[in-house]
């Protein structure tokens, strides 16, 4: 094994804030994913602590605006849009291994490395986002992108999704959402009315029939929303059917098979037809993590859901998707997460007491038209936290201005780059 940097392996030890103090100006901080977390929590600590020795660990070469995949989807975006080169927006002076972390050994304050290399920190940043568990499904990798079987949740599936919605001619289409938790827990949503949309301005609605099969038994987790939504399943004749797990796909027989239970009865194999199947897949922790000491029980890295930190590991904090908090998944999230982490992360270095500044706050900018979007904004226990003085539970084109025009600005041009919004 090859250490790069100070080696610990001959003296193990958990960093706490008292022996972190005086490494304020030199302090090694490694940040585990390039993804939004990774990178929004790098600009939050360059933009408040210039001479940290930053190092990112990411193995792609392309950075994905993933919120925007629902309009590529609808043909609003062109792909494009959403992805750019990791070099074009690498933070400036942090340092780059192309690699994936596979062992963690929070204990030596080392990270293991696919190629066998350990690479050592004094502060730790987990932010892998997590796992589309598209082999959870049977069939279904085979499936995806033909006959029918389309997934927003892929950068080069999203364009087939707008393919089908254009070219639907049949009379079966069904989309899917899995347990919880989902990043975008609207996202299996979103698709369907903005298909639905399409098929009802070029006349073609009525003669579909329209299907959102859930494995869980409510339309979404904060309550006030569900109401305003029930409204656009009515409006669009949505056929809604909860504690359907979708488990199996047969793309050449175009035959979903799903999982049904009710309470004290044996589970139920449904088979159903299908012209298109929208797919939101199972979704987990990556194995690196759920297999690591950093996990809780169901996988998920176990941090404070306030300061961030984690709950053992004192020089050790999370962002983003892979955090095991009570959170919606979502881009909103880390944007509000990573300047936290940024301010403990210094705190810790100088021994003081963490800010407990995240209280939850996640957004899902429903589209349930092309051109308007009930903007939902939660914190933790479904608290309502809305940006804007408006009622959020309505349907407004503001917020379809907002999605489509000035969040992609937010995102690459702030979130990325240590501007915050508040």
């Amino acid at each position: 094994m090859i250490c790069l940097g100070p080696c610990r392996l001959c003296t193990p030890m958990i960093y706490h804030s008292k022996d972190l103090k005086m490494k304020k100006s030199n302090a090694k901080v490694v940040v585990v994913g390039g993804g939004a977390g990774g990178l929004a929590s790098v600009a939050s600590l360059q933009k408040r602590a210039a001479s940290l020795d930053i190092t990112i660990i990411e193995p792609s070469d392309k950075h994905y605006y993933q919120p925007g995949w629902t309009l590529v989807g609808a043909g609003v975006f062109q792909p494009g849009k959403t992805v750019r080169s990791m070099d074009a927006i690498w933070p400036k002076d942090a340092n780059r291994i192309k690699d994936r972390v596979t062992i963690f050994e929070p204990d030596n304050n080392l990270v293991v490395l696919g190629s066998g290399q350990s690479v050592s920190y004094d502060i730790l940043i987990v932010a892998p986002g997590l796992t589309l568990g598209w082999d959870q499904i049977e069939g279904l990798e085979d499936a995806l992108g033909r006959n029918g079987v389309t997934s927003n949740y892929r950068f080069d599936l999203a364009p087939y999704t707008w393919k089908l919605v254009q070219e639907m001619a049949g009379k079966e289409a069904i989309f899917t959402q899995p347990a919880m938790p989902i990043k975008c827990a609207g996202a299996p949503q979103k698709a369907m009315y903005l298909s639905c949309d399409s098929w009802l301005k070029r006349g073609a609605l009525s003669g579909i029939h329209v299907t959102f099969a859930s494995a869980i038994d409510v339309l979404f987790g904060c309550k006030p929303y569900v109401s305003p939504l029930m409204e656009y399943i009515d409006y669009y004749g949505i056929d809604l059917q909860f504690k359907m797990e979708l488990i199996k796909v047969d793309a050449d027989k175009k035959l979903a098979t799903f999982k049904t239970q009710s309470e004290d009865q044996a589970p139920v194999l449904i088979e159903r037809d299908f012209d298109m199947l929208h797919v939101c897949p199972p979704q987990r922790a990556p194995d690196f993590v759920k297999n690591s000491p950093l996990a809780n029980k169901g996988g998920w890295l176990d941090v404070d859901p306030h300061s961030l930190r984690h709950k053992t590991y004192e020089n050790i904090f999370g962002v983003g998707d892979i955090c095991g908090t009570a959170n919606a998944k979502t881009a909103a999230a880390v944007r509000k997460q990573a300047p936290v982490v940024a301010q403990n992360i210094l705190l810790t270095l100088e021994g003081k007491s963490l800010l407990n500044g995240y209280d939850g706050y996640g957004s899902c900018p429903l589209t349930v038209e092309k051109g308007k979007i009930i903007l939902a904004e939660f914190g933790y226990e479904g608290k309502l936290m809305p940006t804007f003085p408006w009622d959020s539970t309505k349907a407004r084109k503001s917020a379809w201005v907002l999605k489509k025009h000035l969040l992609p600005i937010v995102y690459w041009e702030m979130m990325l780059k240590g501007r915050e919004w508040p």
